[in-house]
């Protein structure tokens, strides 16, 4: 099983052969964008699930769905755009070209936020219920969504032989993304040159399970408006900072070496720490002053 196109050596996983999509004709539909689709439509079930759960009309979450998606996935796609621009400005067209790769998750969260902030003014709606109640389908869609990057051999870490090691072949991946380390540790079987990594699409999709079952568990529990929120913004960037700490794509502010994703992970892991507090010593003087 050497010659496994993808492997997890020490779990003893091997997959011999495993396409980046489906061809039909001359025509080739990626997985990617079919788990892409899978991920969209189990958050929508969850947020109105979620909203079933709150005694809310999830028509509100079905109508907000059709909005969130179509500009999230332009928030992720300009996300990556902007912090690529040294390619892209040189390559205007490319832009648009989606099927060349370059989305980015925090991009489509940013363009969720603000459109929920929008829809939610015109629509009269609590911002804060909304967003408690729809967080849940969005970490369903990103630990779905994951999984599309395992198909296209995309978003790994560097070089590693510990448990879940993932060995992908050298001519199946983006040259850019293959480090020195990983250069230094190359195995070849049969003529066929293999590189060994950081599984970290399956790292954060783990991870952010977890942060999906904080979010049920405590959805029932929680103290205020906006709670469920900021759970999932802490939770999915605390991990997001160790995880793009390890991929080898990462976009950088200009030139200084610093990953985007991981300084703002870090912000909101501060913000949205300290946000918490506030609203929790706010409320304890409130129900002091109410006795």
């Amino acid at each position: 099983m050497e010659t496994a196109e993808i492997a997890f050596p020490n779990l003893g996983i091997y997959i011999p052969h495993l396409p980046k999509g489906i061809t039909i004709g001359s025509f080739t539909i990626a997985y990617y964008g079919i788990i892409i689709a899978i991920g969209m439509l189990s958050g929508l079930w969850l947020a109105c699930f979620q909203a079933k759960r709150t005694n809310q009309k999830k028509e509100v979450y079905t109508d907000f769905a059709i909005y969130a998606i179509i500009f999230s996935i332009i928030g992720a796609r300009l996300y990556y755009v902007a912090f690529s621009w040294d390619y892209y400005k040189d390559n205007l067209l490319q832009v648009f070209n989606t099927r060349g790769g370059g989305m980015a998750i925090y991009g489509a969260v940013i363009a969720a936020v603000l459109t929920a902030i929008i829809y939610c003014k015109v629509k009269k709606y609590n911002f804060f219920l909304l967003a408690d109640t729809a967080v849940g389908g969005l970490v369903l869609g990103q630990i779905i969504g994951r999984y599309g990057n395992f198909f296209n051999r995309e978003a790994f870490g560097e070089y590693t032989n510990g448990l879940f090691a993932m060995r992908l072949r050298v001519d199946q991946v983006n040259s850019a993304n293959i480090t020195e380390a990983m250069r230094d540790h190359i195995t070849t079987f049969d003529g066929i040159q293999y590189i060994q990594v950081h599984p970290t699409f399956l790292y954060e999709s783990l991870w952010n399970i977890l942060v999906l079952v904080l979010i049920l568990v405590f959805t029932k529990k929680k103290k205020f408006n906006g709670e469920i929120f900021l759970i999932y913004l802490v939770g999915y960037a605390l991990g997001r900072v160790w995880i793009e700490g390890l991929r080898t794509d990462q976009l950088q502010i200009a030139k200084t070496g610093i990953a985007v994703s991981q300084l703002l992970s870090a912000v909101i892991v501060v913000v949205g720490v300290v946000a918490w507090i506030v609203v929790r010593v706010r409320q304890k003087k409130l129900a002091c002053q109410n006795k």
